[in-house]
């Protein structure tokens, strides 16, 4: 399982030192901070591409499957955090719009 033909890197978050590659374990001492959104979709691309490719092994597909649901939940997260602050960002921006009219 170490370097098959055709599999010459190894799936991200598949092995115990890059478990954290995207760092998504942030809340372990020692570990790096989270990834970008756009780090943590690319990751998620490129291990949906090598899944539907069919070149991993039944272990390193589920891995590979932990891997995404973990990265899937961080998207989803992400863009929860960004719809909420654009909904914060539009309702006070539309109430000092309003307010700044009345000012002519």
């Amino acid at each position: 399982m170490a370097n098959q033909p055709g599999n010459t890197a190894p799936l991200p978050g598949a092995g115990s030192a890059s478990s954290t590659a995207a760092g998504l374990d942030s809340g372990t001492p020692g570990q790096p901070a989270a990834p970008s959104f756009e780090a943590a979709l690319a990751e998620l691309e490129a291990i949906v591409a090598r899944m539907e490719s069919g070149e991993l092994p039944l272990e390193q597909s589920l891995a590979a499957y932990k891997r995404g649901a973990q990265l899937l939940q961080f998207c989803q997260t992400a863009l929860q955090d960004a719809q909420q602050q654009v909904q914060i960002l539009e309702a006070g921006l539309l109430q000092d719009f309003s307010s700044g009219d009345t000012d002519e």
